[in-house]
This record gives C-alpha cells, sequence and structure tokens, in this order.
C-alpha cells in the first residue's frame, strides 16, 4: 500500500463526506507527501521521524509556492524558503490544519490494519497568537469609511466602477453583503448563498433562515457546522434602509437566489469569489487594516450583543455559535425544547446598535415611513409566505 494509494482510499471512504474545499487541501496534502517521500513509499514505512520530515517541509512553505514559485515544485520551494530564511510562509494554523488533516489518514490506515499505529500523533507547532486576536472587529473610523464608500454614496456601477463615484445607486450584493454582515452576524456564504424563500415572515417577525435546505435536494449551499442552522429576525435598520422592499422586488421578478449576480467558485462556496472583491474594496475605501477583515463584521456584531446585555443562550442563538460545552449535560440540554420564539429574538435584535456609526444616507427613499433609521416595528406589508408558528429552518430553504 503506497501512501498516494492510501490517501486514495481515504478519500472515497463512503462513510465520510467533505466538501469540495476540503478535498482540495488533501489533494495538495497527496502532492506534497509524494513530492517528499516518492511515488513507491510504503505507507508502513512511514515512522514519526518521516513525519517531523513532513511537519518541517510544512513550516516553511510559502504561502500562495505556486504562484510566487510556478517553476518549482512545493517541496523545493520550501527547501528554498528554509535555505534562505524567507518570510511568507504558511502561518501556524495552516501548518497545524495540513497536520491534522494527515493524522486523519494515518487513522484510517491504522483502523484499516495497514500501519500498527499513528506516528503523526500530536505533532503540531504553537500558535503564539491567542484565537481572540487572529481577527479583531472594524473600528468606528473603518466601518465608516466602508459605508461612505462610493458603492453606498453613488458610483459608476456595482461591478467595475463601485469605487469611483457616479451617479449610479445600485442594490445588489456588493451593497447589501455587508450590512446584512454587520446587523445580522452571518457569516460571508451564509450570505451570499441566500434565497428569495430563506426571506420568511414568522410569527409576524421577518426573518432569515440560514439553512442547507432539504438533503435530498441539492441547493448548492453549504453550512459551517450544525450549529449555523438557525433562523434570525431582521434587524430594523435593515429594513429601514430598504432591505424588503429589495426582497419583495426579487420575489416578483421569480427568482431563486437573492443575489444571482454573485458566482460560486470551483469550491463550491459563494463566498470564495466574493471575498476576493471585498479584499479590494476595503483598500481602496481607505478601510484597509492589520487583523480585520470580513469576517471582521462578526467580531463587530459580537462585541454589539456584549454592549446590549443580550442572555448568553440568545446570543448564541442569534450568531449561531455552538455552546462550546463538551460536557454531556450541555449537549442533553441542547435538543430539548424548540428554541427561542421569533418574537423573542426580535426583541433582543432590536437592542443591537453601533450608536456612533450615521447610516442616514442609505435610508430608502421609496418607503414614506422610513429616514430616521430608529428602531421601529417590523412592517409585513412586502413578505409573502406567513408561517404563524415555530418552523424547523430545514423546512423552509428551499421549498419555494
Amino acid at each position: 500500500m503506497t501512501i498516494r494509494q492510501a490517501f486514495e482510499l481515504f478519500r472515497s471512504d463512503p462513510a465520510k463526506q467533505r466538501t469540495r474545499k476540503t478535498d482540495l487541501h488533501y489533494l495538495n496534502l497527496i502532492e506534497l507527501t509524494v513530492g517528499l517521500w516518492g511515488e513507491q513509499r510504503a505507507i508502513r514505512t512511514i515512522d514519526r521521524e518521516t513525519c517531523r520530515e513532513l511537519l518541517d517541509t510544512l513550516i516553511w512553505l510559502p504561502t500562495n509556492a505556486g504562484k510566487k514559485f510556478p517553476k518549482l515544485s512545493p517541496v523545493t520551494a520550501s527547501r528554498m524558503a528554509k535555505e534562505k530564511g524567507l518570510t511568507g510562509t504558511l502561518s501556524p494554523a495552516s501548518v497545524n490544519g495540513y497536520m491534522t488533516k494527515f493524522r486523519a489518514v494515518m487513522n484510517f490506515a491504522s483502523n484499516e490494519g495497514w500501519v500498527e499505529r499513528n506516528p503523526a500523533k500530536g505533532l503540531q507547532v504553537i500558535d503564539r497568537v491567542r484565537r481572540r486576536d487572529k481577527r479583531l472587529p472594524f473600528s468606528t473610523e473603518q466601518l465608516r469609511l466602508i459605508f461612505d464608500a462610493p458603492i453606498y454614496r453613488g458610483c459608476l456601477d456595482d461591478w467595475a466602477g463601485y469605487s469611483t463615484p457616479g451617479p449610479a445607486r445600485p442594490r445588489r450584493g456588493r451593497f447589501w453583503v455587508p450590512l446584512i454582515a454587520l446587523f445580522s452576524g452571518m457569516r460571508m456564504n451564509e450570505i451570499c448563498q441566500l434565497h428569495v424563500a430563506d426571506i420568511q415572515n414568522l410569527e409576524g417577525v421577518n426573518c432569515f433562515f440560514v439553512t442547507e435546505g432539504p438533503s435530498d435536494i441539492e441547493s448548492g449551499k453549504r453550512l459551517k457546522t450544525a450549529a449555523s442552522e438557525r433562523f434570525i429576525p431582521i434587524h430594523p435598520t435593515l429594513i429601514e434602509i430598504g432591505f424588503m422592499t429589495f426582497v419583495a422586488e426579487r420575489r416578483l421578478a421569480g427568482a431563486v437566489r437573492l443575489f444571482s449576480e454573485l458566482q460560486r467558485s470551483s469550491t463550491g462556496y459563494y463566498s470564495d469569489p466574493f471575498s476576493k472583491w471585498f479584499r479590494r474594496f476595503l483598500q481602496r475605501s481607505g478601510a484597509d487594516r492589520q487583523k480585520t477583515c470580513f469576517h471582521s463584521f462578526r467580531h463587530c456584531y459580537r462585541d454589539a450583543l456584549r454592549e446590549a446585555r443580550i442572555e448568553h443562550e440568545i446570543a448564541l442563538a442569534l450568531g449561531g455559535w455552538s455552546s462550546g460545552n463538551g460536557s454531556e449535560g450541555g449537549e442533553t440540554a441542547a435538543i430539548y425544547g424548540r428554541g427561542y420564539r421569533a418574537q423573542t429574538l426580535y426583541e433582543s435584535m432590536g437592542r443591537i446598535e453601533y450608536p456612533d456609526l450615521d447610516l442616514m444616507h442609505l435610508a430608502d427613499q421609496h418607503d414614506s415611513g422610513v429616514g430616521c433609521l430608529k428602531k421601529e416595528p417590523v412592517s409585513e406589508a412586502l413578505q409573502q409566505g406567513h408561517h404563524e408558528g415555530p418552523c424547523p429552518p430545514r423546512f423552509l430553504g428551499t421549498g419555494q
């Protein structure tokens, strides 16, 4: 059994389901290990010293090595970086991520009886950056720069001309996705992949339903964890800006996806192309800072929940965070009951605010009842497909 054969059998294991992006990481790891040890290296010969060799190669592997050094193999690029003491190598988190995947393959090999034990067990590097410091929330100054950019004040268009001042006021994905992230805490891909049917009225409250949809239908959606499936009341500020007007227009047009102009990458995620655009947007708007990126909106939202003194369990429900409680009692408690009612979550959502951020220039001019951007009751006039009682989100994602 060669190392490549072991990898391929691991990838084809019917007991596991992996995303395209995860599978690409395993493919990269195959080429790295084969380049390091040779095509005919038997998996039973992989020992602790061999695994340390892989770890050292990963430590010195340049980021985007294929683009920076297209004529070099990953192994050669790593050795060159080590000899020259180059910076710009994989982060500790990326190194450990690859080692975690390699350990998974070796665990599989051990379970299949190809090796006696996992020689890579426990091998990793120390990540000296605390998890909470890897990404920071946007500062108020950054938020002002983001939402004062031409795409929010007036631009040529929302594609090539998004950063050039102009008369157009387009309201599509690039306009709405950052705003939704700030006022819902939703992850980038959760927003980019939304269907029109994911905007529902539950118990008189307009909500986002974050779901992959029925398991027997390929909707193209991906969720990070089981806790990610949830419904989130739509913040009053989004309604005042005109989000429900936009949803009504998309529904009237018979659209399936809310932001149909956003494309999905080869890895299966709508967030991949959007992430690249948003990095350029931050630079052109002058809001680019170290340790901030699109995910910083989620950090802003978490801080806003704290400032509003939102109950911890409600905050977890609104953000799609798992409890982090590995105890059996915590897991058992989580499966009892049907969760919070929409009105309860909406009352908490209404307390979330960014007092130093002025968004009055975004008010929906077509709605005579809007303009002050204060918290107001949710309007139901533009909604279709009301639901009177609690309804699990997995039944609402793609059914319309």
